[in-house]
Order: structure tokens, then C-alpha cells, then sequence
């Protein structure tokens, strides 16, 4: 018996493919060309959204494997939101740069929970015994 059907892996891989893609146009050219005025914050995360990215593309082929991941993408970008985003916006100081950044964290905190299977991450993350601390002797 299959825990997770195959419709859903399907989905996990798009979902993969989608942050994968949308990285490489949005991330990589700021790696592969950059120049030496870039912040070091601002190479800190081109350099931590390009590991994502080909950690995404191992999630095309190792779907269940990799969903730390997609737990990644959700929780930094619900983070962003509630603790960056939603502070400006109350106080109605918003800018154009933040709210498209806004629109695309949304994305991601709408598109990955749909991907995600919750029975599976429940079972695995949740209820299942977690490794012993220290190596059992043989």
C-alpha cells in the first residue's frame, strides 16, 4: 500500500519544479554575474535561495525525501510575512519592492501547503519516534 497516492507526488514534483524554475530566473543571474557593490546580506540570500533551488530540483526526482524543503519555503516565508510584511502594512508604509515581495512569498504560502501531503508529514514528522541520541553499540 502506497502512503502518499500518486496524484499528490505529481504535485510535489510540480510544486519542486515551480521553486526550482522560478529561482533560476530570479536568483541565478545574481550568482553567475554579479558585482562586487552587492550587499553581503544581499549575496547571503542570493546564495541561500540558490541552494533551494537545486535542493528543489533533487525534489523533482526524491519527493518525499525532500519535503524539508518545501517546510523551509513555508515557514521563512510565513515568518517574512507576519513579522516584516504585516508590521507595514498596518502602519500603511508599504512600498512598491515590499509588496511585490509580499505577492510572491503569498504564492509560496498558498501553492506549498495545497502540494504538501499532511497525513504523510504527520505520520513521518509527527508521530513517529525520532532517531536515538546516541549509537547504539553492537
Amino acid at each position: 500500500m502506497h502512503e502518499v497516492s500518486t496524484f499528490r507526488l505529481y504535485l510535489l514534483r510540480a510544486t519542486y519544479l515551480l521553486i526550482a524554475v522560478g529561482l533560476a530566473f530570479a536568483i541565478w543571474p545574481g550568482i553567475l554575474d554579479h558585482d562586487a557593490s552587492m550587499t553581503l546580506m544581499r549575496g547571503v540570500v542570493h546564495a541561500m535561495l540558490g541552494a533551494v533551488s537545486l535542493l528543489a530540483l533533487l525534489g523533482v526526482r526524491y519527493p518525499l525525501q525532500m519535503i524539508p524543503v518545501l517546510l523551509f519555503e513555508l515557514v521563512w516565508k510565513t515568518l517574512w510575512l507576519l513579522a516584516f510584511a504585516l508590521p507595514l502594512w498596518l502602519s500603511h508604509q508599504m512600498d512598491p519592492r515590499t509588496m511585490e515581495s509580499v505577492f510572491e512569498c503569498l504564492l509560496g504560502v498558498v501553492i506549498v501547503p495545497i502540494a504538501l501531503p499532511w497525513g504523510y508529514l504527520w505520520r513521518h514528522y509527527v508521530k513517529k519516534s525520532g532517531d536515538h541520541w546516541r549509537r547504539a553499540t553492537t
